[in-house]
């Protein structure tokens, strides 16, 4: 008896949103089928990919990433020179000089940069704050009015500063909004919910359901990408049919397995072969387990991730 595959594709799908304007704009989601299923149905937006830069510059990168932008004097060379490198599909600039209880930059200062870095360059954006929710409710509000126009996501909205951030980025200049969550299906939901309620547009929203370096409690943010594309595709659930975008970079180069120098750990080997394993590592697990889009750092990394994109989809 003849063997007929059955379909795995869903009658829902993931809201395809856009990022950017122009020729250079990107769009991520737009699936109905598991990740990378592609023997189910075509998948028509691939995973993106999104190289970051912050606002400090070559000031805490490590020695291997600083090589890849020899010359460049300033944030804004970087800007440029980043959108450059093989695979890139947008920019990703985050302003962790603005936290307290670090460098404490002040909100018109980095603003100031927000400006400069989108005059700089034709690639969507994303813009993230310091991970402080008080001043990120400053920064990101500030943000979202200076690149209006740019149809860029503002990473991200809290359930302790949604309101402010959701206001507007999502309602007053229509921006994308990023919805971070704590590695929780319930909490992603609850705060599209909210954000719903307050009148931003569902397909005006990409979730940041969080993420941790590869080995580090990964195993929870595995299930739970699991098992909110599960609901959002199967049970049709959609309060969860936002595209996931998750920054990669900022969890991996702060691991020791990334950034310990070879000359405090020689068994490990060369220090960037290793922060590119792990970026990697983490990138592709995210995307098999879910995500639209990851956010790198190493010039190499988005190059292979984005080639294994090309080669899966």
């Amino acid at each position: 008896m003849p063997f007929t595959a059955k379909s795995g594709k869903f009658n829902a799908k993931i809201n395809t949103v856009e990022i950017g304007t122009g020729d250079k704009a990107i769009k991520i989601g737009g699936e109905n089928v598991l990740p990378f299923y592609t023997f189910d149905d075509a998948i028509e937006n691939a995973p993106k990919v999104g190289i970051e830069i912050t606002d400090g510059g070559m000031e805490n990168e490590p020695e291997c990433i600083q090589a890849r932008y020899e010359g460049c004097a300033t944030v804004v060379d970087m800007a440029k020179k980043a959108v450059t490198f093989e695979g890139v599909d947008f920019l990703s600039l985050r302003l962790e000089g603005g936290d307290p209880n670090g460098k404490n930059r002040s909100t018109e200062e980095l603003i100031q940069l927000v400006k400069d870095v989108a005059d700089a360059v034709d690639v969507p954006l994303v813009v993230c704050g310091c991970k402080n929710v008080e001043k990120d409710a400053e920064l990101l509000d500030k943000a979202a009015a200076a690149l209006e126009g740019r149809n860029a996501v503002i990473l991200a909205a809290k359930e302790e500063n949604y309101k402010t951030i959701g206001a507007s980025a999502g309602l007053a200049y229509k921006q994308i909004v990023g919805a971070e969550s704590a590695v929780d299906i319930n909490l992603a939901k609850q705060l599209n919910v909210l954000l719903t309620q307050l009148g931003v547009d569902g397909k005006s929203i990409a979730m940041n359901v969080g993420t941790a370096a590869a080995g580090y409690g990964f195993e929870y943010v595995v299930s739970t990408m699991d098992r909110i594309k599960a609901a959002a595709l199967s049970q049709n659930d959609n309060t969860l049919q936002m595209p996931i975008i998750t920054p990669v970079a900022s969890e991996v180069w702060g691991v020791k397995e990334a950034v310990a120098s070879e000359a405090d750990m020689p068994e490990w080997g060369c220090q960037e072969a290793r922060g590119i394993d792990m970026e990697i590592e983490t990138a592709t697990a995210v995307l098999a387990s879910g995500s639209n889009a990851v956010i790198l750092r190493h010039p190499e990394s988005v190059k292979t991730i984005k080639t294994l994109i090309t080669e899966l989809v």
